[in-house]
């Protein structure tokens, strides 16, 4: 599957652009975490348990979850994905769509039978409902309230609600149903590389019931987290004037990605602070458009008419957007005075 983030993919769709691409196919900050020296033995050495401790308590005051006891840290929330869909037995699975596609896959392989549906409602009559909240890659919330009332319905009947908040750091948190994840049959993913720009250290977490987090950490082992992604786990998660300086950056870099699209023509219907949602008849010229300006936004080969942007990294990026769009735009407006005469 095409996830974005792929420049050898880049590079074969479009072989003349000029490099290095501005790659804004991703959800991922551009502005990372700042880099640190890491200590010689969390490379020469296997994890410490107490380490491992330390992080997931951490992880717990930050996204707000009961205690460390109903947090466990993996490498990757995508790895987490057949493990959490392998919790309830095979059964009927709803996804909420149109949505991120590795979830309906992974549940798949966990032996369910598995649809994506557009109606909330209809998330009810699953063994297992997944919901991407805030969504990928339109930015749809679902209010807590409606969260905990379908929760409750799947509980009483044994099902399971989970709910990825992978871009809930940058969304409205009172959403979260991280600090309800004690109330059993709700799992709650969160990622830490798409905040914190470091999407190769490879770290996530699943928030649940303490039955439930131990069911988890049985599967992964000793060892699962590696040595230098605790370490920046750690340091990371527990810089929450970091956190609250970037939020507001993004925010306001959004804005500035709305005017700059807005200036354009090309209309923004959605997203989050980490990524815009672009719907418009004419999303695969402008993909291509900008591809052949060195310029990569994520397209959808199932949604032809949409696209999705990440935020440039720098002003020289915003400069190369900003002259890619005059481009397409110009040639978008010859175009229509053609078919006028």
């Amino acid at each position: 599957m095409d996830h974005g983030g792929s420049l050898g993919r880049a590079r074969a769709l479009f072989p003349d652009a000029p490099l290095p691409f501005v790659d804004l196919s991703t959800g991922i900050n551009p502005h990372s975490y700042p880099l640190f020296d890491l200590p010689a033995t969390s490379l020469s050495r296997l994890p410490e348990a107490g380490r491992a401790r330390e992080l997931t308590e951490i992880a717990a005051r930050t996204y707000g979850a009961p205690s460390s006891a109903n947090v466990v840290a993996a490498p990757g929330t995508q790895i987490l994905l057949p493990c959490v869909a392998s919790l309830a037995r095979p059964g009927k699975v709803l996804v909420l769509g149109p949505t991120y596609a590795e979830h309906a896959r992974a549940a798949a392989i966990a032996g369910h039978a598995v649809s994506e549906v557009n109606d909330f409602a209809a998330l009810v009559e699953a063994d297992l409902a997944i919901i991407v909240n805030p969504n990928n890659p339109d930015g749809r919330i679902i209010e807590r309230d409606r969260l905990l009332a379908l929760a409750a319905k799947l509980r009483a009947k044994g099902g399971l609600l989970v709910v990825d908040e992978a871009f809930m750091d940058v969304s409205p948190r009172e959403h979260s149903l991280a600090g309800d994840v004690g109330q059993g049959g709700i799992v709650v993913l969160r990622s830490f590389g798409k905040f914190f720009g470091l999407a190769g250290v490879r770290l996530g977490f699943a928030l649940s019931d303490t039955p439930t987090i131990e069911r988890l950490e049985a599967q992964f082992g000793p060892w699962a987290v590696a040595g230098p992604a605790l370490e920046y786990g750690i340091r990371a998660l527990a810089d929450i004037r970091w956190q609250d300086d970037m939020r507001a950056s993004l925010a306001n870099a959004s804005v500035r990605l709305d005017a700059l699209f807005g200036r354009f023509g090309v209309p923004v219907a959605g997203g989050t602070a980490l990524f815009r949602y672009l719907s418009l008849p004419d999303a695969a010229c402008l993909f291509s458009a900008l591809g052949e300006g060195g310029i990569l936004l994520r397209h959808f080969a199932d949604r032809p008419a949409v696209l999705r942007a990440g935020l440039p990294g720098s002003e020289n990026e915003w400069k190369r957007l900003e002259s890619a769009l005059a481009g397409w735009a110009s040639r978008r407006d010859d175009g229509t005075r053609e078919m006028a005469r």
